[in-house]
């Protein structure tokens, strides 16, 4: 079963994840200036036709190296604006961004797996359904974060183990953003053989 395409209208709203999405993630460490910022294979080639498809695109990411204290919010404000330009010259968009300086741990209300940053969404343009929104991410929160709200959740990973430990909040996994409108994947990789 492929992302039901056919469903998604002008009425729905696109969240993705950034770091392990959009860019490459930096494992053990945190992007923290523009020369750090490097996008995943094919993403600049998918926000266009993603930009067609979707009313609105909300980034939300976690990004608690501001809260640990090693990058400033100028400096993530620097890469979005690097992100969102290339994107836009790519013929993209990104609609808002979203990001939780919070540190991991309880007490966060913004960061994911919590709603906050999705609240925060809806506030700046009413006319986001969550129950009519897609959420791509690459971890276990941010498909928490999907389903809390109703959203379909998709799972940006090659590595199916994750959705074969957590197929009540997995609906489909697929390796890149290009494959939201190209893939035939299953929606549950454990009925893969």
């Amino acid at each position: 079963m492929s992302l039901p395409l056919s469903l998604i209208d002008s009425t729905w709203t696109l969240f993705l994840d950034r770091d392990g999405v959009i860019n490459e993630r930096i494992v053990g460490d945190y992007v923290k200036s523009r020369d750090q910022f490097h996008f995943l294979p094919s993403v600049l080639e998918a926000m266009p036709r993603l930009a067609s498809l979707f009313a609105k695109i909300v980034v939300v990411s976690n990004q608690q190296g501001i809260g640990k204290g090693v990058m400033s919010v100028q400096e993530l404000n620097d890469i979005h604006e690097k992100m969102t330009e290339t994107i836009r010259g790519e013929g993209g968009r990104i609609d808002l961004i979203l990001f939780s300086p919070d540190l991991a741990g309880p007490g966060s209300f913004t960061r994911k797996p919590n709603i906050g940053m999705a609240l925060q969404a809806k506030k700046r343009f009413p006319e986001i359904i969550f129950k009519k929104s897609v959420m791509a991410g690459d971890s276990l929160s941010d498909m928490i974060f999907g389903k809390r709200l109703g959203m379909l959740t998709v799972l940006i990973s090659t590595d199916h183990a994750l959705a074969r430990e957590n197929p009540r909040v997995i609906d489909f996994v697929l390796p890149d953003l290009k494959a939201l409108f190209t893939s035939h994947s299953p929606s549950h990789p454990e009925s893969q053989p």
